[in-house]
């Protein structure tokens, strides 16, 4: 089990999948700010959404310097269809085997049309340039979620 990440604490070390086509480690990101947030599935409408809203506004975070990333359990592949049909300009994380959504504990139980199952809960986490967790925003909204980060990296 993955050792789980505490406000004001330094987020373990990970490496996963990216759909940059290389590994994305959090190490290579020092010195950045880093928007992760977790969505439960490509091309959903709230994910889509949210995804977007991100995209556009990449330049302002970038000028903020943090840099964007988002995760869900998705392949690669699909996150690549995801990417390619909305012209996404940041990568996204395969978190298939759930080691990054067990850092962050974000896999909680859902209500899908009835039926409980076990998903991912949207959640946005912000680490700062020394890699320790300054934000933590879980049950969130995806409309406008991407400008609320933003005004939150602003403020750091």
């Amino acid at each position: 089990m993955a050792a789980k990440v505490a406000m004001g604490k330094k987020v373990p070390a990970f490496k996963i999948p990216s759909s940059s086509g290389e590994t994305f480690s959090l190490s290579s990101k020092k010195g950045k700010k880093v928007v992760l947030y977790f969505y439960p599935k490509d091309s959903t409408p709230g994910c889509t959404t949210e995804s977007i809203e991100f995209n556009e506004l990449l330049p302002q975070f970038k000028k903020a310097g943090a840099e964007v990333v988002g995760v869900s359990r998705d392949s690669l592949k699909s996150h690549d269809k995801f990417i390619c049909k909305y012209d996404f300009k940041f990568e996204l994380l395969s978190d298939e085997e759930e080691e990054l959504c067990q850092i962050f504990d974000v896999i909680k139980e859902k209500n899908m049309y009835g039926k409980k199952v076990m998903g991912i809960e949207r959640s946005t986490f912000v680490i700062d340039e020394d890699g320790k967790l300054v934000g933590e925003f879980r049950k969130i909204k995806a409309e406008g979620h991407a400008a609320e980060m933003l005004k939150f990296v602003k403020s750091l």
